[in-house]
């Protein structure tokens, strides 16, 4: 299953899935089925799509009746998908469709449950992306990929391969680009082998002789939806961490505290143990209040910021379980309603 997700794609749609097929011509070996998602167009796209599925009968559209945004259209898609492996695309075809069978190759040959396409692992390669929207793309996923332990260079390409019953096996809840670290998040919860191959991203078949088009991301909310995902990834690199830091630096400037409080002690005039200790520390405070100040300051910081990683760590391996129970009972219902399902026809009953 090739899942194309489009949204106000009427200049190339037409010329891009013709593309496509001839491209998938060449893979004998598969049987296709083309799934395009018209995510609430308001230009010519979705008459267009419906135009190349009454052309082509392995095309079929599936409309939404306003914008809901690319990860409801991937998990609408992966929903009605059949194939045992479900591939997704850009229709801008940034990518080229001969990644399609490099992926397809790799995930049978390493029995893989997710196969990305990386233009940032060695041998991939950037072409006519805009400054700004390389310097965020990189820098997100490399961000990400720090997160995630550093194996995968990529994790928010949409260009990717998937086993075709584990991907339906897996609900998502997120609405933007957000989805694709989310499918890898929740693949590694559910111990799925993620492989990724080479690939090539070039923005230059895109805007040559065309207009230039504006891109669906918006920026600074995919700057905190990254955040996010990161946090879900490794909520120790946002509070322990930082938290282990500022206790190191509290303890700095704690002992200092104490060595200018044992200096006044020991210049504190004579007089009863409570006052001599009183005396000393108003003494100290007076000369260096910033050393109290931050030092106790930080030391509270830094207790509240691993107390929060403490608490988060724990929810997060909640979730993971939680996720991959249910995820696990999901498959076995469908698994049992298959089996009925066959013994249903084998009966002879009608459907």
């Amino acid at each position: 299953s090739l899942i194309l997700p489009a949204y106000n794609e009427a200049e190339i749609l037409k010329d891009n899935v013709e593309r496509v097929l001839n491209y998938l011509k060449s893979l004998e070996q598969y049987r296709w089925e083309i799934i395009i998602i018209n995510d609430g167009s308001t230009d010519s796209t979705g008459e267009i799509a419906d135009a190349l599925a009454r052309a082509h009968s392995i095309v079929k559209v599936l409309h939404h009746p306003r914008n809901f945004g690319v990860g409801q259209a991937m998990s609408y898609g992966y929903s009605v998908s059949r194939g045992d492996y479900v591939v997704t695309m850009d229709i801008d075809l940034s990518y080229t469709p001969d990644h399609i069978g490099t992926m397809l190759d790799h995930i049978q040959a390493t029995r893989a449950k997710l196969v990305l396409a990386s233009p940032y692992m060695r041998g991939g390669k950037i072409a006519n992306v805009p400054l700004l929207r390389r310097i965020l793309s990189v820098g997100a996923n490399w961000f990400l990929s720090l997160v995630a332990h550093g194996r995968l260079s990529t994790l928010t390409c949409m260009v990717r391969a998937y086993d075709g019953p584990f991907i339906r096996s897996i609900n998502f809840r997120q609405t933007g680009m957000d989805v694709m670290p989310e499918a890898v998040y929740k693949t590694m919860i559910l111990r799925g082998k993620i492989e990724q191959v080479p690939a090539t991203l070039d923005w230059g078949v895109q805007t040559r002789n065309k207009p230039k088009r504006r891109s669906s991301m918006r920026i600074v909310r995919h700057i905190f939806a990254t955040l996010l995902s990161g946090f879900l990834f490794r909520p120790f690199m946002f509070f322990i961490l930082p938290g282990l830091v500022l206790l190191a630096f509290s303890i700095y400037v704690n002992v200092w505290m104490v060595v200018h409080f044992l200096q006044a002690l020991a210049a504190a005039a004579p007089g009863s143990a409570d006052q001599v200790i009183s005396t000393a520390i108003s003494s100290a405070y007076d000369q260096y209040p910033h050393t109290f100040i931050v030092g106790l300051l930080s030391l509270m910081l830094s207790i509240q910021l691993i107390s929060l990683g403490i608490l988060a760590l724990q929810s997060k391996a909640y979730f993971e379980e939680i996720f991959h129970l249910g995820t696990q009972a999901a498959r076995v219902e469908n698994t049992k309603r298959g089996a009925s399902f066959k013994d249903h026809l084998s009966s002879g009953r009608p459907e």
